[in-house]
């Protein structure tokens, strides 16, 4: 397969923006399940918080066929006009932002138990196990396209992160002042038909976004269409002695657990046990500054230290300012918010440079075999992040289920206590696991990385 540069114009901001929309468009919907799911059928729709996270981890079986099967799409899909990637994005955008909004359908709150639990796992698998991966893995698999330059791939990284920060930024910020009423004893409730209204909201963004990813993206670097015969005991033995793929899904599921933990608690520590949903606001708007501010100097730290050495420096990082959180145990929700900001960094020092990894292991894979499959590890990449969401919505479901959290006692001292012990001290375990995966598991240090970067430029060369 040939990498020669198509003629085409040159890599730019535009290319950056487009793909910064791609995942805005994607976490639209995305972090939208994270943080609102949960508390949307537990609050709402009165289904246990344990069935909840069990349905998001259950889910995760079935996408361990689907992303495989799409990655293997993509592989074999034939490049047209627009490329091998793009063309996907303008075909799935409408169906993965209708399915998403079913999710949240407000109107069934008075239908029997089992119609809404069918409802929740029905409308919960079309949208994360069909649309979302349809669309998701030509998404990711697309960098390798728009660049073959690392550093150019380490920017596209830094802008797709961004993109998922304006959309975690609009859906932490702005959707706690709008789906939250104050009931006669002071309590911020969660209103369903609002929570419904703003779940429209976000998938009219998503699709919006798709299409400027779809205008703004240009696929220049050629990756031809793959034609040798499926063999799937073949493609699963090669993805077992991938120890940089294995190293990267370990890492991403324990990202995934830290972010989402994060995300999904902080529904229930601002408006249970801190009973303020401003500061709840507020901390969403903290975690869009802090990855902005790291994402100005996050390429060149990256160039120093190695993408490797700054994700363990970060985790690190992370948490011991969790570990201090917990044991301030403030009653001030500001002061939890600025102590939220500073470990927010150590969180975006992974996020900023972790889609740049992944292309580090496609790199990694083709110098070590010859064989390029962006959308087949691209797709086992994806599937290990859905596993570190199940993961997150299974830790939190069962541990706020642990802890007697339902719909009748969410404002009870001792769960509210329960609640804040989980905000802090999930995340920081998290924090310390994900240190040590990178330590031990995934291999691609600064200098390998180099190397690797100077061998498929100079195969490009060659080819030419």
């Amino acid at each position: 397969m040939s990498n020669n540069e198509r003629t085409v114009k040159k890599f730019g901001l535009v290319d950056k923006l487009g793909y910064m929309f791609g995942d805005f468009g994607n976490d639209f919907t995305f972090i939208l399940s994270s943080v609102m799911l949960m508390k949307f059928y537990s609050d709402v729709m009165g289904v246990s918080v344990a069935l909840v996270g069990t349905m998001m981890m259950a889910a995760r079986i079935v996408d361990a066929f689907t992303d495989v099967a799409m990655g293997e799409i993509v592989d074999r899909s034939r490049p047209g006009k627009k490329g091998k990637f793009l063309p996907w994005i303008r075909r799935m955008c409408g169906p993965v932002a209708v399915a998403s909004f079913l999710m949240y359908a407000s109107w069934f709150a008075d239908m029997s138990m089992g119609f809404k639990i069918a409802w929740m796992f029905g409308t919960y698998l079309l949208w994360g196990s069909v649309f979302y991966t349809s669309i998701n893995i030509p998404y990711g698999s697309m960098a390798s396209a728009l660049s073959g330059d690392p550093k150019e791939r380490a920017q596209l990284s830094s802008f797709r992160t961004i993109g998922a920060t304006l959309a975690g930024a609009f859906i932490s910020v702005v959707l706690p002042l709008i789906v939250y009423y104050e009931d006669a004893n002071g309590n911020q409730i969660l209103s369903g038909p609002k929570t419904t209204f703003a779940a429209a909201i976000c998938s009219i963004g998503a699709v919006i976004c798709y299409i400027l990813c779809y205008c703004m993206s240009t696929e220049r670097v050629k990756v031809e269409q793959k034609t040798d015969k499926f063999n799937f005991k073949t493609l699963i033995k090669g993805l077992l002695s991938n120890r940089a793929l294995i190293g990267i899904v370990v890492c991403s599921i324990l990202m995934l657990l830290v972010q989402l933990t994060m995300q999904s608690m902080a529904a229930y520590v601002y408006p249970n046990y801190f009973k303020n949903v401003q500061a709840q606001s507020a901390a969403g708007m903290v975690g869009l500054v802090m990855t902005l501010l790291l994402s100005t100097v996050v390429v060149k730290l990256q160039i120093k230290l190695g993408r490797k050495e700054l994700a363990i420096l970060g985790s690190l990082f992370g948490a011991v300012i969790f570990i201090g959180i917990w044991l301030t145990h403030t009653k001030n929700a500001w002061l939890y918010v600025g102590l939220y900001a500073l470990a927010y960094l150590g969180l975006a020092a992974f996020a900023l440079i972790c889609w740049a990894m992944i292309t580090d292991v496609i790199d990694d894979t083709e110098v070590r075999t010859g064989d390029r499959s962006d959308g087949t590890i691209y797709a086992v990449y994806s599937f290990a992040r859905k596993l570190g969401q199940a993961a997150s919505a299974g830790v939190t479901g069962f541990l706020l289920s642990l802890i007697g959290y339902s719909k009748k006692t969410a404002f009870d001292p001792k769960v509210t206590e329960g609640i804040f012990n989980l905000s802090c001290l999930v995340p920081a375990i998290g924090f310390i696991l994900l240190a040590a995966a990178l330590w031990f598991l995934y291999p691609l240090d600064k200098k390998r990385v180099e190397e690797n970067a100077r061998i498929l430029k100079e195969k490009a060369e060659k080819a030419e």
